[in-house]
C-alpha cells in the first residue's frame, strides 16, 4: 500500500465514524468494502475489526457511563457465542479454493466462496437501508437474546452487525445516550471475541500488512467520533445511510464477481 491508499482508508474511517456515531452502526459496514479494494476479503474483515474495536473503546470513554447492564448481558452474551462461530466460519472459508477465474485486461479476477458470502451479506444489509419496511424494522424486547445471536454471527462472519443490533435495541426502552452506549459496549465485547479468531488470518497475511494499515485508520476514526460527539448531534444520517447502501450494492457486485 502507498500513502494515497492509506489516506483513502483514513478519510473513510474519519467520515464514517463521525457521520454514523448516533445511528449505532456504520463504521464496519463502510470500512469492509474499502479495505477489500486493497486486501483479500478475509484480511479486510480482520483489519476492519481491529479499527472497529479500537474506535468503540474510544467511544466507551466518551459515552460508556450510560450503558444499560441488563441489556448488555441479555444481548452481549449470545452475541459473543455466535461471534466465535461466525469468525470460525470465516477462517474456514478464507482457505477455500477459487470457484472461477477470468481475466479483464491485465487483471486476474477470482471468485471464491468467501467473496460470494461477504458480497451476499453486503447486498442484504444494503437493502436494509434502501427498503423502508426494513429500515423501520424493530423487534420486541423479548427477542433481544435472539438479536444477540444473529448480530454476533454476522459480525463474526462479515463485520456486518450494527444494523441488526440497532433494530433489536430500539425497542429496549433506552434513552438516546443509553442506546448508543449500550450498543458500543456490546460491540466491544463482540469485537474481542471475533478478533481472537481473526489473529489466524492476520498471521497468515503478516507479510502484507504493517501497523499503519490499522493504527492510522483507528486514529482517524477516533477523530471522527470526537467530532461527531461534539458537533454533529443534530445531523440526520438518513442521507448518509442511503448513499452507503447504494455504494454497498456496487461493492457487493464487484466483490462477488471477483473484480475486487
Amino acid at each position: 500500500m502507498n500513502l494515497t491508499d492509506i489516506l483513502i482508508i483514513c478519510t473513510t474511517a474519519f467520515l464514517a465514524s463521525s457521520l454514523t456515531l448516533f445511528s449505532g452502526f456504520g463504521l464496519g459496514t463502510i470500512l469492509v468494502p474499502v479495505f477489500c479494494f486493497f486486501f483479500p476479503a478475509d484480511l479486510a474483515v480482520s483489519l476492519t475489526a481491529i479499527v472497529h474495536l479500537l474506535n468503540n473503546i474510544f467511544k466507551l470513554g466518551l459515552l460508556g457511563k450510560n450503558a444499560n447492564k441488563e441489556i448488555i448481558l441479555k444481548f452481549g452474551i449470545p452475541s459473543v457465542i455466535t461471534a466465535f462461530l461466525g469468525a470460525y466460519l470465516l477462517t474456514k472459508l478464507s482457505v477455500g479454493e477459487s470457484l472461477f477465474h477470468y481475466t479483464i485486461g491485465n487483471r486476474d479476477c477470482f471468485i471464491t466462496p468467501l467473496k460470494l458470502v461477504i458480497a451476499f451479506l453486503m447486498f442484504v444489509f444494503a437493502l436494509w437501508d434502501l427498503i423502508p419496511a426494513f429500515n423501520r424494522m424493530e423487534f420486541d424486547k423479548k427477542y433481544i437474546p435472539l438479536g444477540g445471536l444473529l448480530s454476533g454471527f454476522f459480525g463474526g462472519l462479515s463485520g456486518n452487525q450494527g444494523a441488526l443490533r440497532s433494530a433489536f435495541l430500539l425497542r429496549a426502552g433506552l434513552s438516546k445516550e443509553a442506546f448508543i452506549a449500550t450498543g458500543v459496549t456490546i460491540a466491544v465485547i463482540t469485537d474481542l471475541a471475533r478478533i481472537s479468531l481473526y489473529s489466524q488470518i492476520v498471521n497468515t497475511h503478516s507479510s502484507e500488512i504493517s501497523y499503519s494499515h490499522w493504527l492510522f485508520p483507528a486514529l482517524s476514526a477516533f477523530a471522527g467520533a470526537f467530532l461527531g460527539n461534539k458537533f454533529l448531534k443534530k445531523i440526520s444520517t438518513t442521507t448518509v445511510h442511503l448513499l452507503v447502501a447504494v455504494l454497498l450494492i456496487v461493492f457487493s457486485m464487484l466483490l462477488g464477481s471477483g473484480v475486487i
